[in-house]
């Protein structure tokens, strides 16, 4: 009885930059995504796994410096097992992929394979690779159905599929050509002409059904605050009767996102307090969303701790169009400032403006609390 087990990813998307985070914090975040490839290839060699299997966007873009393409290679060469790279959606086959190039060719080690003709590729004897590679960022066809259906009935062989796409399972545009039809799955699962599925594009870990036979693998450093079971890759053993998918954890960074309630001072204390407590802070990217009413004295110490925090985190970002925080002063506020002249009067000026519900409330709290900075409050 023939059975293989190998290592399933995707969605690498080496080169891969994010606007909210400084340089210093892209660089180590680069390295992070190149330490996770390194990563699942020690899973690979101590789970004896016969090969891997990236299913799409394996690079960021098909235009990449030659230091990203040499370092994203260079990872590849501590992969102990052959690797298989099939291109996806950002590194199609298009007239510039990257695949063709002098540097890539040149420097791609012996070990690693392109997966660019679509069918058949025959891996040993009993075991193929089913791929389907996309030769443009829109195909009009379903890419994966297309091979699927030239195929006849194995025996004695294992076929894996390496697709890459959105399934029309749940899909917001279910007309679309090139989603990828589960039934067709389905049906090529339940007469043997393939084993496994395994897909590319959902950056979150996913069994899409089939009896546990069609994964998304989800990228193996996350990419974006909405992926739930990012930074895995999937151990597959597979046969003709029997398929066992094991996830391995091998991403380091976290996006997250948080909301605060924010009333008082202790409310801001608390909020101290838990950016205080969280971990790996140099690979935490944190969203806030706030929601309160503070005094410019608490909201000052908000500034602050915010101001501080930002220092230690590899990002750390106000959600605006989920914060609703207003700024009221209060008597206490101005009391010790000894404002006096010009100064007192803007300060009654703003006060009003800010109390007053229209357009300009929130430019005045801004301005109360630019005041209230300038004058010495908070100190």
């Amino acid at each position: 009885m023939v059975t293989v087990r190998f290592l399933h990813t995707a969605d690498w998307q080496l080169g891969m930059t994010r606007h909210f985070l400084s340089p210093e914090a892209q660089a180590r975040y680069t390295d992070g995504r190149l330490a996770a490839i390194r990563a699942l290839g020690r899973v690979a060699a101590a789970e004896g796994c016969e090969f891997v299997l990236v299913c799409g966007d394996v690079f960021e873009s098909n235009q990449l410096s030659p230091q990203t393409l040499a370092r994203a290679l260079d990872a590849m060469l501590d992969i102990p097992v052959p690797v298989y790279l099939l291109p996806g959606n950002h590194d199609p086959l298009d007239a510039g992929t990257i695949y063709r190039t002098a540097e890539f060719t040149r420097q791609r080690p012996g070990h690693v394979h392109v997966l660019d003709a679509p069918g058949v590729h025959p891996i040993r004897e009993g075991v193929e690779i089913v791929a389907a590679p996309w030769t443009s960022k829109r195909p009009l066809t379903d890419l994966v159905a297309e091979q699927v259906a030239a195929l006849e009935p194995a025996t004695g062989t294992i076929r894996i599929v390496a697709g890459h796409g959105a399934v029309d399972r749940g899909h917001p545009n279910p007309n679309d050509p090139s989603l990828i039809r589960i039934e067709a799955l389905r049906a090529a699962l339940a007469d043997g002409r393939v084993h496994y599925v395994a897909l590319g594009d959902r950056h979150s870990r996913t069994d899409v059904g089939c009896d546990g036979r069609v994964w998304y693998s989800g990228t193996p450093e996350v990419t974006d605050y909405v992926e739930t079971e990012p930074g895995d890759v999937l151990v597959v053993d597979v046969g003709a009767d029997h398929c066992q998918v094991r996830a391995h954890h091998v991403g380091a960074w976290r996006f997250l996102r948080r909301e605060h309630h924010l009333n008082s001072a202790e409310d801001v204390q608390a909020l101290d307090a838990e950016l205080s407590a969280l971990p790996d802070k140099e690979r935490t990217v944190l969203k806030l969303s706030l929601v309160g009413t503070l005094t410019l004295r608490e909201k000052a110490r908000l500034d602050d701790l915010l101001a501080r925090h930002g220092h230690l985190f590899a990002a750390l970002e106000v959600w605006e169009r989920r914060t609703d925080l207003v700024t009221r002063p209060d008597d206490d506020d101005f009391a010790d400032l000894g404002l006096s002249g010009f100064a007192a009067s803007a300060l009654e000026e703003l006060r009003e403006l800010a109390a007053a519900p229209g357009e300009d409330s929130q430019a005045a709290q801004e301005a109360l609390g630019l005041l209230y900075r300038l004058a010495g409050g908070g100190r």
